[in-house]
């Protein structure tokens, strides 16, 4: 995620941390020079045909229509993932409470936070599709990765941890609740990660864009002359840049920029169990050149 203050006139122009122009600029020059390579075939080679700009104005309104569509259908599955971990970082807190009122060993209420830090991490690595589980490890003590689902082997034992330390049939009846919420939310998150958005969708906007990008220089020949390039690569980079935004806030959980930042959320979690453990707790992760990981 990328966290930084409102920026100024020179920063707003020339930004590019956060930005998708980069992954979207070889498109836009592409199509600026296929302008104009139109331009100079009609000036020089033959007169090619010249459109009225009238049916341009129609099909950029529904383009707009249909990428705006797509854009709220990513911002909500974004947003929602966001729910999901705030939803996950207070059950797991309320967790830590719980275990101090309805589990009377120590030992048992280490084990049971302990377990929930790993199954947190092992959660984000099944989510980012990772390798590296020592987190996990390092908090659990147990390795998991060779389970089926890990993340549901973690809370599993959790599970099995609860039901021998809870002191009787209330505390267990209270802890189950916690775990079957976490349970929840770990199931929201992993439906938003494997059902990305209807692949229809990104192939009608991109050939859609395409074929609007590559005909709009025939609209504007006589009106814009020479600065035809421009004005295609200026529309290029709204139509290009929506989409690209699109297909990286609709996976909520991947490590692009514009993700959500799960390292982070995860240290706060481990900030706040931490001190339930014995141990210091670690510093907040901080932003690396306005990017939190």
């Amino acid at each position: 995620m990328i966290l930084r203050d409102k920026p100024g006139l020179m920063q707003l122009l020339f930004a590019v941390r956060g930005s998708v122009l980069p992954r979207i600029l070889p498109r836009i020059l592409g199509l600026s020079a296929l302008s104009a390579l139109v331009l100079w075939i009609d000036a020089n080679v033959m007169r090619l045909p010249h459109t009225n700009a009238a049916p341009f104005a129609v099909f950029g309104i529904a383009l707009s229509l249909f990428l705006g569509f797509r854009n709220n259908a990513a911002y909500d599955r974004w947003w929602e993932g966001r729910r999901l971990w705030g939803q996950l970082v207070a059950d797991l807190r309320s967790l830590s409470r719980e275990v101090d009122l309805f589990v009377a060993e120590p030992d048992r209420r280490a084990q049971i936070l302990r377990l929930a830090l790993g199954f947190l991490h092992l959660h984000r690595i099944n989510l980012r599709k990772e390798a590296d589980t020592s987190p996990a490890i390092r908090w659990a003590g147990d390795d998991f990765s060779e389970s089926p689902h890990a993340p549901c082997a973690a809370l599993d034992a959790l599970t099995a941890a609860v039901a021998i330390g809870a002191d009787d049939g209330f505390a267990r009846k209270a802890l189950a609740e916690r775990t079957a919420s976490i349970a929840l939310a770990q199931a929201g998150c992993e439906r938003i990660a494997t059902t990305p958005l209807p692949y229809v969708y990104s192939l009608l906007v991109f050939r859609t864009t395409y074929l609007y990008c590559l005909l709009l220089p025939f609209a504007l020949i006589d009106g814009a002359g020479w600065l035809t390039p421009i004005f295609v690569g200026i529309v290029a980079y709204v139509f290009f840049g929506l989409a690209e935004v699109t297909e990286e806030l609709s996976h909520p959980f991947g490590e692009t920029v514009n993700s959500l930042p799960l390292d982070a959320i995860c240290r706060t979690v481990e900030r706040t169990l931490a001190p339930k453990l014995g141990q210091e707790p670690p510093p907040p992760l901080q932003p690396v050149d306005y990017y939190l990981s």
